[in-house]
């Protein structure tokens, strides 16, 4: 018993108190069928089978000795997380990828001494175990999730932040860790385990924030490729290579489009500038997303969709932003930020929109000091016991609302017109209306952002004139603009920039609603002009489209 264990069964949420299923123990049938695809190796005590960083790992299962989980902290120790018995196995959900791993494993024989006898499956038939034996592929599946879910929830097998969680740089890194789901911990500069990190890795206030990785780098205010690229986060793209599609964004309807494609077998290359899920991402609960009665949270939504989609085989490159289409002939090839590029025989784009602002002095200056534009977890608790505004009166404003409920003291929700019933959802408006601590207020508007370094005031004018409140936090949601400024005009966009899509953007017959005014170039989403900016409308954009893509692709193979 390690001491996860311990402190599993002081709480029953926890991953790892769920020990049959997050370190399940095969059956003789499935050992059975196992065997089928992997080669028996008799193993010296010790011997490394994997260690943290390498990409591409196998798959191991224990058949007589052990496998010791090892785990290394900012400091260079070592720590066991979990050992495999017999009739375990190896592995998280980084063997869906080609990032770098983030554990070590080694053998460990029956009595410490010895050998021990391990199957190995390669990692190319173990995606075709996947997809062949489904009941073990749904065991491995929920492991894997769980394991990471464990080390996310204990910070294990990740890196230190260290530095002010309220401050910018900090947030911003925090935000894109936990989006990609990387163990973290965050840490205060006061903190005496912060202090000992900075001392040994020489960083000093100014270094601050501060993100020390496993394999001990540090990086002082990192970017977010230094984070993705140090972490080992972003995988390699073959610009040789020519895929059947490359999905541009990985919100909802990119996410469902690689799923669909990658499951029917379309060799598929997922590229987003960030974190799977978009804006969708970002939304604290979606309580109207079918077959999901409680509500999920969109990072949650987001999490397993990109699991889903990288179980079927999906590469998703995250931290790559695309730069420019050439579809002046085909393959069609996207540029991937300065130096990189990728082909493809078709492509869907799904890449969005970006938050709209508001307009106002100092709006930068207060980024991610008070001035948000999502409202998940990590920016609820800088809202305990404070007075906080919402802007906007679609349903993501109307979520972010009552969410933000349980944390702040009051919040006002701010809209220009004279209600909320011509932009927001019945559900939400009613549990506004019933929520005492949230304040709706119409035909209102903030003119001003007041405070030093971090934000402490705002004027608000509206029918009651203009007055000044003690509102530390803003939290802006009046919708976005189509990111369809790297296309290069490859595709005709309406008056608002909205890709056009189906019979109506050129005179050819078009037998798709998402194909645009280029053959073999489809857009899903909210990118999409007339779309309905709603998740579940996305996700079934993204999914249909793939009957389009195929048809393509049978045209583009005769030609």
């Amino acid at each position: 018993m390690t001491d996860t264990y311990t402190r599993a069964a002081l709480d029953p949420t926890d991953p790892y108190a769920r020990e049959h299923q997050i370190f399940p123990r095969l059956s003789e049938d499935q050992m059975k069928r196992l065997r089928c695809y992997g080669r028996e190796e008799v193993l010296d005590c010790g011997t490394a089978l994997f260690t943290r960083g390498e990409r591409g790992v196998d798959f191991f299962v224990v058949i007589d000795g052990r496998i010791e989980i090892v785990e290394h902290d900012a400091a260079g120790r070592e720590k066991v997380i979990t050992v495999h018995g017999p009739s375990q196995f190896t592995g998280e959900i980084d063997l869906f990828n080609d990032r770098r791993i983030l554990v070590d494993g080694r053998v460990i024989a029956r009595d410490g001494v010895g050998e021990a006898r391990i199957l190995r499956i390669p990692r190319q038939t173990f995606r075709r175990l996947m997809s062949t034996e489904t009941d073990l592929g749904e065991m491995i599946t929920r492991a894997f999730i769980l394991r990471r879910t464990g080390f996310l929830q204990h910070g294990e097998a990740g890196a230190v932040l260290i530095g002010d969680a309220s401050g910018t740089s900090a947030l911003r890194s925090a935000q894109f860790l936990r989006r990609n789901g990387y163990p973290m911990r965050q840490l205060q500069s006061d903190e005496q385990e912060a202090k000992d990190l900075m001392q040994v890795h020489g960083l000093g206030q100014n270094d601050l924030p501060a993100l020390v990785a496993p394999d001990g780098v540090a990086l002082s205010n990192p970017t977010i490729p230094q984070l993705a690229e140090t972490l080992g986060l972003t995988e390699a793209v073959d610009p040789d290579r020519v895929h059947d599609l490359i999905v541009v964004g990985a919100g909802p309807s990119g996410l469902s489009a690689a799923v669909y494609a990658a499951s029917e077998g379309l060799d598929t290359l997922v590229v987003e500038q960030e974190a799977p899920g978009g804006q969708a991402g970002t939304s604290s609960r979606i309580e109207n997303y079918l077959g999901f009665p409680t509500g999920i949270s969109g990072q949650a939504l987001a999490g397993r969709a990109w699991v889903q989609s990288q179980r079927f085989g999906a590469r998703v490159a995250v931290s790559r932003a695309a730069t420019l289409l050439d579809c002046s002939k085909l393959p069609f090839r996207v540029s991937i930020g300065q130096r990189h590029s990728a082909q493809a025989r078709a492509v869907v784009l799904a890449t969005g929109a970006t938050y709209r602002k508001l307009g106002l002095a100092r709006q930068d200056e207060f980024e991610n000091k008070g001035l948000h534009y999502a409202a998940t977890a990590l920016e609820a608790q800088l809202c305990e016991d404070t007075e906080v505004a919402v802007v906007g009166g679609g349903n993501s404003a109307g979520q972010a609302a009552v969410f933000l409920s349980r944390f702040a003291k009051h919040v006002h929700v701010l809209v220009r017109s004279d209600g909320l019933a011509a932009s927001m959802s019945d559900y939400l408006i009613q549990r506004i209306d019933h929520t005492s601590n949230i304040t709706l207020r119409t035909r209102s508007k903030i003119t001003e952002l007041h405070g030093d370094t971090f934000l402490e005031d705002v004027t608000i004018e509206g029918p009651e004139g203009s007055n000044r409140h003690a509102i530390g936090h803003v939290f802006v949601m009046i919708g976005a603009v189509p990111n369809t400024d790297w296309l290069n005009g490859c595709v005709e966009v309406d008056k608002a920039g909205f890709i056009r899509t189906g019979v109506d953007v050129t005179e050819r017959r078009v037998g798709s609603a998402f194909e645009t005014s280029r053959p073999g170039v489809f857009a899903v989403g909210d990118i999409r002009s007339g779309s309905v900016k709603r998740v579940a409308s996305g996700v079934g954009e993204g999914s249909v489209c793939i009957s389009a893509v195929h048809g393509w692709l049978s045209e583009y193979s005769d030609s």
